[in-house]
């Protein structure tokens, strides 16, 4: 299994794992391989650090594993990563999906409903066409638009 870091062309740094390197290649091709946070394809692979298995590597003395600079890094040393704004958009992203009901191309009807008091006021998503947002905002109901990675809207195997 080969584990790549890879990048988009819009920045965003992800990993992907493929069988093999010629399997990356392949898929790359084919416009298969696509960033989880904009769907972007153009993809290039970046440099990285071949994984060392130092599993067989013998025990450090009894006296080691207590000194200072023997134990684990903190929490706080894991920290940048989860923090990128890449990591922070996504778990928004959760989180929106999260707390409220997709009502598909219903959007702006059930928002209008909403508004005007005709339906019970929740927190929804859906889709709405460029046209129909700008009459939604003329009306006074407030709508954003919130791009979801397609990887978000597939459940996990």
């Amino acid at each position: 299994m080969k584990v790549l870091d890879l990048r988009c062309s819009h920045g965003h740094g992800f990993e992907g794992w493929f069988a093999s390197n010629e399997a990356f290649e392949t898929q790359l091709a084919a416009g298969l391989v696509e960033c989880p946070v904009c769907a972007d394809t153009r993809i290039v692979k970046l440099l990285s650090a071949p994984r060392l298995n130092l599993g067989n590597a013998k025990a450090p003395a009894e006296g080691a594993a207590t000194s200072p600079s023997a134990s684990p890094a903190p929490a706080k040393a894991q920290a940048p990563a989860e923090q990128s704004p890449e990591a922070r958009w996504m778990r928004a992203v959760r989180e929106v999906l999260a707390k409220t009901e997709d009502v598909g191309d219903r959007f702006a009807d059930e928002a209008r409903r909403m508004h005007y008091g005709e339906a019970e006021e929740r927190g929804i998503r859906g889709q709405a066409t460029r046209e129909q947002t700008e009459a939604l905002l003329e009306e006074g109901i407030p709508v954003m638009a919130l791009p979801i990675p397609a990887a978000l809207k597939e459940t996990l195997q």
